[in-house]
């Protein structure tokens, strides 16, 4: 039994790119996890995104451009607010405008800069460079 699914997701994809494979297979996929993967995919860490139904949990076959360097989950699931993000990114994230904090928001999963633009705090959930 999985205990938290996206942090085996973030590891799965990190230690594939570790070793240089070209694509992965993540399953189980849940709703979470398949807009993070999403979010990666427009801010080019990951390419094609091909989802199968299995009928038990779906997966998907993940293509890796080699473009991760770390990625992982943040935990616990820290409170941000719009104004509070830059705490995060020094603690997080190696260098300024280096990497994006993955943010849940009442808008839907999005990056730290798009939830400053929109003005919008969240909870943390992981961050990608």
């Amino acid at each position: 039994m999985l205990n938290d699914p996206l942090a085996n997701t973030m590891s799965l994809i990190l230690n594939n790119e570790m070793i240089g494979k070209s694509e992965c297979l993540v399953k189980p996929v849940s709703k979470i996890i398949r807009e993070m993967l999403k979010v990666m995919k427009e801010n080019n860490y990951v390419g094609e995104l091909q989802e199968i139904e299995d009928g038990r949990g779906n997966h998907i076959i993940l293509h890796l451009l080699g473009n991760i360097n770390k990625c992982g989950v943040i935990k616990p699931r820290y409170s941000v607010k719009s104004n509070d993000f830059e705490k995060f990114e020094k603690r997080y994230l190696p260098a300024k405008d280096v990497g994006i904090l993955f943010i849940s928001t009442p808008k839907g999963i999005m990056t730290h800069y798009d939830a400053k633009s929109k003005k919008t705090g969240g909870k943390l959930l992981a961050y990608c460079y």
